[in-house]
């Protein structure tokens, strides 16, 4: 028997995502967001939902593009420490010892040290409430090589994504291998 516990959000994990921008004077920041994903495939876009408030929504709106970097396990606390601070007050880059490198295709930095970074065009915003919902078209993807699959797609075990559970305000790892999806459910075909 299930039991009404009021309006929550229990939908985790959430992505640790980390959003490169520059500011007005063309300084390199960068902010953690849990509020982000795939939205659409034809165009590949991806969004991510920010506070009016922060410092990086009004330097993406400025600049119309913004870079989604997916952070490997071992910079949990550099990924940690950009989403407590506002790059107002405090160089993320300098900080964390982590590098900027101006996006190929478009006017935002990505990080170097992360093993995934897309760049992103603004394509449209979306007023929500709280926070206002960016989505950014995909212009280019970039990854480690050591990370790539033969087929030269990023592999979810050698990029070790960070994951968060907002509720409980932990960080966690990728889990167990349950198996291959499309495959798993034909078992109920007749």
């Amino acid at each position: 028997m299930k039991r009404s516990i009021g309006i929550h959000m229990p939908v985790y994990p959430a992505p640790v995502l980390i959003i490169g921008n520059y500011d007005e004077n063309g300084k390199s920041n960068i902010m953690t967001a849990a509020w982000g994903g795939i939205c659409c495939s034809i165009p590949p876009c991806i969004n991510v939902s920010l506070q009016k408030s922060r410092y990086s929504y009004k330097n993406i709106l400025e600049r119309k593009a913004f870079t989604v970097n997916i952070p490997s396990e071992e910079y949990v606390s550099e990924s940690d420490y950009c989403g407590i601070v506002s790059g107002r007050e405090q160089d993320k880059f300098e900080v964390t010892n982590l590098t900027p490198i101006h996006g190929e295709k478009v006017n935002a930095p990505y990080v170097e040290e992360f093993p995934v970074s897309m760049e992103c065009r603004l394509l449209q915003t979306i007023e929500l409430g709280s926070h206002v919902m960016l989505i950014g078209e995909i212009v280019n993807t970039l990854v480690s090589e050591g990370c790539l699959t033969d087929e030269n797609y990023p592999d979810p075990i050698k990029v070790k994504p960070i994951i968060f559970t907002p509720k409980f305000r932990h960080y966690y790892s990728l889990g167990k291998d349950l198996g291959e999806a499309y495959v798993l459910g034909k078992k109920f075909f007749k």
